[in-house]
């Protein structure tokens, strides 16, 4: 059987693992195909192609921070763009735009943090990024260093970065992204779009005016959805003609999920590579 694995973190974004140790790690992990999917960046494809296993296929991609503005207040989401052209200047320019604005929302978040007299600092939170797009759980790494909790949950409740010190960030309107990885040759699925668990979510009527816009799949088996959820997402597809996908969105140590958790049938990975004309799968 062939395992899949289309959705994987490296420190190009908010992974605890270079994209090298990446594509090594899948490989340990027996996977046959795993997609390096950084937040907004394709800074990490480089070193993964550079450094992947003769017997590991790489998909490149990243997971774009995307927002519905059709109720109030608005939705956050994420979409998963595979194998478009880096280069094409629209989504060039939108993904360039949205690392400025994570920069910018992670100084501030410092700043709030450090005016309460909590001791961390910019330099040692843009060293844990290593280069990369820095997040949130950069900062997490930071409040864990010191002491103040014990993991990247604990450092996301309420108390900490999830409201307290909580900063909105600039996302992508959703169509307008659809339409951005299609022109530049890429295939867009919806990631988790039914994990209640990460808070408010779309309505299915929003999938389908997606799906009228170009998306290409849903990501059913992740762990954030119950079963219930994936029964559902599975449903939804089948009515709309969408590719299904399984993943296991590995951070690393931020997150307990393990590389090929949740994997994607051969069927719908084969369908996304043959719609994807931007960059091609490397293996």
């Amino acid at each position: 059987m062939t395992r899949i694995d289309l959705h994987c973190h490296s420190t190009a974004s908010d992974g605890t693992l270079t994209p090298a140790e990446l594509v090594r790690a899948g490989a340990e992990a027996g996977l046959d195909v795993m997609a390096i999917t950084d937040h907004d960046t394709t800074g990490g494809w480089a070193e993964a192609a550079a450094a992947r296993p003769e017997n590991l296929t790489l998909v490149r991609g990243a997971e774009l921070s995307c927002r519905w503005f059709g109720v109030e207040p608005t939705i956050p989401l994420h979409l998963l763009a595979y194998l478009f052209d880096p280069g094409e200047p629209r989504l060039a320019a939108d993904l360039a735009r949205l690392r400025s604005d994570r920069e910018q929302r992670a100084e501030k978040i410092v700043e709030l943090l450090r005016a309460d007299g909590v001791d961390i600092s910019w330099p040692e939170v843009s060293g844990y990024a290593a280069g990369g797009s820095v997040g949130r759980p950069h900062i997490a790494q930071a409040l864990i260093r010191a002491g103040l909790v014990r993991t990247t949950d604990e450092a996301f409740a309420s108390r900490w970065l999830g409201a307290r010190y909580f900063v909105p960030k600039a996302d992508l309107d959703v169509f307008e992204a659809v339409r951005a990885v299609r022109e530049a040759g890429g295939v867009a699925v919806f990631a988790h779009p039914n994990a209640t668990v990460r808070g408010r979510i779309v309505p299915d009527k929003l999938i389908v005016e997606l799906a009228d816009a170009g998306l290409f799949g849903l990501e059913a088996d992740h762990e954030d959805h119950t079963p219930e959820q994936r029964a559902h997402v599975r449903a939804l597809a089948g009515e709309l003609g969408l590719v299904v996908t399984g993943s296991s969105d590995f951070h690393g140590t931020h997150k307990t999920v393990r590389l090929g958790a949740f994997t994607t049938e051969l069927s719908a990975y084969g369908k996304i590579v043959s719609a994807a004309t931007g960059v091609p799968v490397l293996g």
